[in-house]
């Protein structure tokens, strides 16, 4: 399987649900807009966005099955398997704040092979293939080199539905404040992988995330040269709902203070 080829073919197919998904802003009535959960919303834009990617998607690999946030297709395992987000950053979208995105990422029997972030608004499309290095809109990118801690930009996703660890949350938000030069939030995870994967940022960590918010991202990272592991250290960071994400410099501290909050 060609996945040079098969990467610069998903390009336009993202970028053509980022333009729907632009096109919408703005739009949408507060009639269109569902609660699946607490503080997790959804509109027709997801939706649609979704159905696009998932009919071009499946037509470029055929036989490929999808693993999906809105459920617009059956979710199923396969050999090939798409992991798709249509509108990471929903709330931003709705809100109309400009930062939001599309994630997808391609598995082959069991192993990510393929990721890709398009920043819907400023239209930067960050991606890489399995051994071939990590791009944005065509142009190599790497981690940054900045260390230690207290020299690196860190960002972070608050926990907006999932408290039971709220206290060892701040706990680590408390020491990495004291111990760097700022944490941002942005409220799209894909987008700070993205932005830890080009350097802009040089570590972040959430938890309570699914597979579908980090798959694109955290494969990128890793092909920038970035670490990525589990509050724990270990690969479980993809369906197991905590991930660390940074440059080789300041992972391994940012690890520690992580496990040592959160046991």
């Amino acid at each position: 399987m060609n996945l040079e080829k098969i990467c610069n073919q998903v390009i336009p197919i993202v970028e053509r649900s980022g333009r729907f998904i632009r096109q919408e802003l703005g739009r949408v009535a507060s009639g269109d807009v569902e609660e699946k959960g607490l503080n997790s919303l959804v509109s027709y834009v997801d939706k649609t966005a979704e159905h696009q990617l998932v009919e071009a998607l499946g037509k470029l690999l055929p036989g490929s099955v999808f693993f999906t946030e809105e459920d617009t297709v059956e979710n199923q395992s396969g050999d090939l398997q798409w992991i798709i987000d249509p509108l990471d950053g929903t709330t931003n979208f709705l809100f109309q704040l400009l930062v939001f995105s599309v994630s997808v990422a391609l598995q082959q029997e069991g192993q990510t092979v393929l990721g890709m972030v398009y920043e819907v608004n400023r239209q930067e499309c960050f991606y890489a293939w399995k051994g071939g290095g990590a791009f944005l809109n065509g142009q190599p990118i790497r981690v940054s080199r900045r260390a230690p801690l207290s020299q690196s930009l860190l960002a972070t996703g608050f926990p907006y539905h999932d408290y039971s660890r709220i206290e060892q949350y701040f706990k680590v938000f408390e020491h990495f404040m004291r111990h760097s030069r700022g944490i941002r939030r942005f409220g799209s995870a894909a987008v700070d992988l993205a932005y830890v994967a080009c350097g802009r940022f040089d570590g972040f960590f959430e938890y309570s995330l699914n597979a579908w918010d980090v798959a694109g991202g955290a494969f990128i990272i890793r092909e920038a040269g970035g670490a990525v592991t589990d509050f724990r250290g270990g690969t479980d960071f993809l369906y197991g709902g905590e991930i660390i994400a940074a440059n080789p410099a300041i992972g391994r501290e940012m690890l520690e203070v992580i496990r040592e909050a959160f046991g």
